[in-house]
C-alpha cells in the first residue's frame, strides 16, 4: 500500500511536470510569433531543464522553436545565437521534422551571409571572417564561403587565421572558377556579391536591385599569391617562393600563378625579378594594356625613365583611356627635369656657365614642349584633375604661354 501511494505521487509529479513544460513550450511559441525572442528564449530555458521529461513530439517542437527564437529577426543576431539556432534546427530535423527545420537552417544560413556581408561594408572584416567560416563548417560543400573567410581574415590582418584558410583550400584544391552573382543593395547604393539563390532571393524582396551575372576566373592563382605574401609578412620569404613554385608545378603556364609569383618578387624588392617574368606573362598575352602599364611602373621604379614611358605608349595604344598611363608617362618626361635643374643651380656667373645656363634651359624648354600634350589629354579627359591643372598651369607660366595659364587658373579656381 506504501509503494502504491510513493507511485502515485511520483505519477502526479511528473504529469504536473510535463504540463508545465508544454506550457512554456507553447509560451516560447506564442512569443517568437509576437516577435518577442528574448521572452521566448527565457520560456525555452525554463523548459529546457525538465526536457529529459517530454515526449519526442514535445521535444521535437522545443528544438524547432528553439531555433526560431535565436534566429530572431536574422538581421542583427550575434554569431553566438546564430550557432545555437543552427544546432537547434539540427537536432529538430534529427528528430523528423525534415521541413520546418530544414527551411530554418537554410534561413540560420542565409542570416550568417547577410551579416557577414553587413560587417564588410562596415569593414568589420573579422566579423565577417568567422561568421563564413560558421558557413561554410554547416556546409563544406560551400568553399566559397571558406575562400571568403579566408579574404576578409586578410583584410583585418589576421594572417594566422587567413593562412590557414587558404592551406585549407589549396588542401581542397578549391579553384573557384565559375558565374558571380552581385545585385545592387537598394539602401546603400552598392553592388554586391552575393550567392545565387540569396541574390534571388534579395531581388524578390526588394531590398536589392540590378542583378547581374559575371564568369570569374580560376582563384588558384590569387591563393597562391595570397599565401606568399602572407609569409613575407612574416618575414619568411622562402617559405613565400616555395608555395608559388607548388603551385606551378601543376599549372607552370598559367597565367594567374606567374602574375602572383611576379608580385611576390616585387613585394620582397626584387623589380628584375618581377619585371623577367612580367615580360613572360607578355608573351602570351600581348593584349593586356594592365600589364605594359605595371612593367611601366617597375622600370621606373628602377630608373629607366625611357623604358618606363615606352611601357606606358603601349598601353595607351591598346586602352586610350588609360588616364593614369598617361599621367605616368608626364611624370616620366618631367623626372629627367631634375637633373638639368640641379646642373643649373651648380652654375656660377661665368660666360661659359651662362652660355651653359641657356643650354640647359632651352633643354628643359623641350622636355616641357614633350610632356605638355600629355598633360593636355589628361585634363580634357578628367577636367577635374586638380594636379594634372596644376602642373600644366606651372609649366604654362615657364613657356610663357599667358592666355592657356589665365585660361586653366580660371578653371582651377
Amino acid at each position: 500500500m506504501k509503494t502504491n501511494i510513493v507511485t502515485a505521487v511520483t505519477v502526479s509529479l511528473l504529469s504536473m511536470t510535463a504540463i508545465a513544460q508544454k506550457s512554456e513550450i507553447k509560451d516560447a511559441r506564442d512569443a517568437v510569433e509576437d516577435g518577442n525572442y528574448a521572452e521566448a528564449k527565457t520560456q525555452l530555458q525554463k523548459a529546457e531543464t525538465m526536457l529529459s521529461e517530454a515526449n519526442d513530439k514535445w521535444t521535437e517542437r522545443f528544438y524547432l522553436y528553439k531555433g526560431q527564437a535565436y534566429l530572431g529577426d536574422g538581421e542583427k543576431t550575434s554569431l553566438e545565437d546564430l550557432k545555437t539556432a543552427a544546432e537547434a534546427y539540427k537536432k529538430a530535423q534529427e528528430m523528423g521534422n525534415d521541413d520546418e527545420a530544414v527551411q530554418g537552417f537554410d534561413a540560420v544560413r542565409n542570416a550568417l551571409v547577410q551579416s557577414a556581408v553587413n560587417d564588410q561594408n562596415t569593414e568589420e572584416y573579422m566579423k565577417a571572417s568567422d561568421k563564413l567560416k560558421y558557413s561554410y563548417e554547416l556546409n563544406n560543400q560551400d568553399t566559397l564561403y571558406l575562400y571568403y573567410a579566408a579574404a576578409n581574415a586578410l583584410n583585418a590582418q589576421d594572417y594566422t587565421k587567413a593562412l590557414e584558410y587558404y592551406e585549407d583550400l589549396k588542401e581542397l584544391g578549391y579553384d573557384g572558377s565559375g558565374v558571380e552573382y552581385s545585385a545592387i543593395n537598394v539602401e546603400s547604393g552598392e553592388r554586391e556579391i552575393l550567392p545565387k539563390e540569396q541574390r534571388d532571393l534579395m531581388i524578390k524582396t526588394g531590398q536589392y536591385e540590378d542583378p547581374k551575372e559575371e564568369k570569374i576566373p580560376s582563384k588558384k592563382g590569387e591563393i597562391a599569391k595570397n599565401i606568399a605574401l602572407i609569409y613575407i609578412q612574416e618575414g619568411e620569404d622562402e617559405k613565400a617562393i616555395t608555395a608559388i613554385k607548388d603551385a606551378k608545378k601543376e599549372n607552370p603556364d598559367n597565367i594567374a600563378l606567374i602574375q602572383a609569383e611576379a608580385d611576390v618578387y616585387y613585394k620582397m624588392g626584387n623589380k628584375e625579378k618581377y619585371n623577367e617574368l612580367m615580360e613572360s606573362i607578355l608573351e602570351k598575352n600581348p593584349n593586356d594594356p594592365n600589364i605594359y602599364y605595371n612593367l611601366g611602373v617597375t622600370a621606373a621604379e628602377l630608373g629607366d625613365n625611357e623604358k618606363a614611358i615606352n611601357y606606358y605608349k603601349k598601353a595607351l595604344e591598346i586602352d586610350p583611356e588609360m588616364n593614369n598611363a598617361r599621367m605616368n608617362i608626364v611624370v616620366a618626361i618631367l623626372a629627367k627635369e631634375r637633373d638639368l635643374i640641379d646642373e643649373m643651380n651648380s652654375l656660377g656667373m661665368s660666360k661659359e656657365d651662362n652660355k651653359r645656363y641657356e643650354e640647359l634651359e632651352e633643354e628643359r624648354k623641350e622636355i616641357y614642349a614633350e610632356a605638355i600634350p600629355y598633360l593636355e589629354e589628361v585634363v580634357e579627359i578628367d577636367p577635374d584633375n586638380t594636379d594634372a591643372i596644376r602642373t600644366l598651369l606651372n609649366i604654362y607660366n615657364q613657356t610663357g604661354e599667358e592666355e592657356k595659364a589665365a585660361e586653366l587658373k580660371s578653371k582651377l579656381e
